[in-house]
C-alpha cells in the first residue's frame, strides 16, 4: 500500500494506492472518514454536526406541527429525485414542509435557501408521494420551517 503524495511530495491523508501486480495497476482507495484526520474529510461528505443541526431543526418543526393539531405522516421521505423533510396532515390539509436550519445569518436567511429550483423539486416530490400513497382527498400546502439560531418561523403556504 502506497500513500498518495501531491506534486511537492507531501503525503495526502485519506488517499492510498494499492498495488495490483496481476494487472500492473495501482488502484486508489479512500480510507473511511473516521480513519482520516479532520482536515482530510472531503467537504461533500456528510458532516455529523451539520446532520445533527438539520435533525434538531426537523425535530423543532415537528413539535410545532404536533402542537398545532397536525399528525406527522412522514419524516425524511426519500425518492430518487430528493427528500421531503416533513409530511404532516390535518383532516383538511396535507402539508409538505421544507426545514432550513442555520446557526447564524452569515450565509443569509434560511428562507432564501429555498430557491425556485428547490421549490420545483419539492413539487415533483410531492406529486410522486401522492401518486405512490393513497391519501384521500386533501388540499395540499407547501410550508417552509426556517430556523435561525433560537427562532423558529413557520411560513404556511410559502409557495
Amino acid at each position: 500500500m502506497v500513500t498518495f503524495r501531491d506534486v511537492k511530495g507531501r503525503s495526502l491523508p485519506g488517499h492510498v494506492f494499492e498495488n495490483d501486480s496481476s494487472i500492473g495497476l495501482q488502484i486508489e482507495k479512500t480510507l473511511p472518514a473516521e480513519a482520516r484526520p479532520f482536515s482530510a474529510v472531503h467537504p461533500k461528505e456528510p458532516d455529523n454536526r451539520r446532520r445533527a443541526l438539520g435533525q434538531a431543526g426537523e425535530d423543532r418543526a415537528a413539535v410545532w406541527y404536533v402542537r398545532h393539531g397536525y399528525q406527522i405522516i412522514e419524516r425524511n421521505w426519500r425518492s430518487p429525485i430528493g427528500e421531503i423533510d416533513l409530511i404532516c396532515a390535518r383532516p383538511d390539509v396535507l402539508v409538505f414542509c421544507e426545514v432550513k436550519n442555520r446557526r447564524t445569518d452569515r450565509l443569509g436567511d434560511p428562507v432564501e435557501a429555498v430557491t425556485r429550483a428547490k421549490q420545483l423539486r419539492l413539487r415533483r416530490l410531492a406529486s410522486q408521494y401522492l401518486f405512490l400513497h393513497t391519501c384521500g382527498e386533501h388540499n395540499v400546502r407547501f410550508d417552509v420551517a426556517a430556523i435561525l439560531g433560537p427562532t423558529l418561523t413557520i411560513i404556511e403556504g410559502a409557495f
